[in-house]
């Protein structure tokens, strides 16, 4: 009976209740007493970082992304790759393939051939820039765009988690343990694959624990990146230009792929034909480029690739 009546004395305007999925909060709330007290504590959440654990992490990514852009240069001395010069298409092989996957560089069409080119380092791996910050500053205001350096996504992530990205030693460790003088022997092209490979594991991991203490946003209509608590207020969304907050971002949160993006490319199996056909593409498999440029070289496929290599999978000639 006590019980009861407590619960009678409790209102909906005292509590937060859920109705149909949305929280409704109390009305009596004094925001403005809030407000400031929320201020406060997003000012001293400086103090608790970087978080010490984390810095070997960091530097680990700095010397994996070293060893991963110098295995990647050397490999594509070896092993050649073409792009599309209307749209961030790519294949690995020395001939382009047939698939009319094509929009075009604004994507006024579609399903049209690939007008192949040679690539280079940057279609195989994509850079990701972000604003450089100074250990959480106050947001960038959209007239304050030019004040700040824009450096690689990833090490900016590193620079928030206490690692010295000017260091040079770290970028040299990298670079010194996949030395470019590789001879053109299979053997030793296989070996740098391998290790590129494992880099290639090792940055990936590493950014997935950096992501889980320190936040990055992504825009959700296009690529920009910026790794903080709160997006930045620059207006350079192309995507809304014509809408009332003149090319706002809409962030949310980024992930692993957002930082270093995969770019996922058609591979040819044993049993397809030598130039991948439009007909075949329910057949053909996909893999990251740079996974799939390490197998060419020699290197055996982590085994969570083989669901979207489909190496056992059938061909479109049976």
């Amino acid at each position: 009976m006590a019980l009861r009546q407590k619960l009678r004395r409790i209102t909906l305007e005292d509590i937060s209740v859920y109705i149909k999925g949305y929280r409704c909060y109390s009305s009596k709330l004094d925001w403005n007493k809030l407000r400031p007290m929320i201020l406060r504590r997003i000012e001293k959440r400086a103090n608790d970082y970087p978080v010490k654990s984390m810095i070997p992490v960091a530097e680990d990514v700095i010397i994996n992304r070293a060893r991963l852009f110098e295995g990647v240069s050397t490999l594509l001395r070896h092993y050649p790759i073409k792009a599309c010069k209307f749209c961030p298409e790519l294949y690995i092989g020395k001939e382009g393939h047939l698939i009319k996957t094509c929009h075009g560089y604004r994507r006024h069409i579609k399903n049209q051939v690939h007008h192949w080119v040679d690539g280079s380092l940057n279609d195989i791996i994509v850079p990701v820039e972000a604003f450089h910050l100074n250990k959480y500053p106050d947001i960038i205001k959209h007239d304050q765009r030019f004040d700040f350096d824009r450096i690689p996504a990833v090490l900016e992530l590193c620079s928030q988690a206490g690692a010295d990205i000017f260091d040079q030693t770290l970028h040299s460790i990298g670079k010194d343990s996949l030395s470019s003088d590789v001879s053109t022997s299979p053997s030793d092209l296989t070996y740098l694959a391998v290790q590129t490979l494992k880099a290639w594991e090792d940055m990936r991991e590493g950014v997935q624990k950096l992501l889980l203490v320190y936040p990055a946003k992504v825009c959700k209509f296009c690529d920009e990146v910026h790794v903080g608590p709160s997006g930045h207020k620059a207006r350079l969304c192309g995507v809304f230009k014509y809408e009332t907050w003149r090319g706002a971002h809409f962030w949310k949160t980024a992930r692993v792929d957002d930082l270093v993006p995969q770019k996922i490319v058609w591979r040819r199996r044993n049993q397809d034909p030598l130039v991948l056909l439009d007909k075949g593409r329910n057949f053909y498999g996909h893999a990251p480029a740079v996974v799939e440029l390490c197998i060419q070289a020699g290197a055996h496929a982590p085994s969570k690739y083989m669901c979207i290599m489909k190496a056992n999978g059938s061909s479109p000639l049976h």
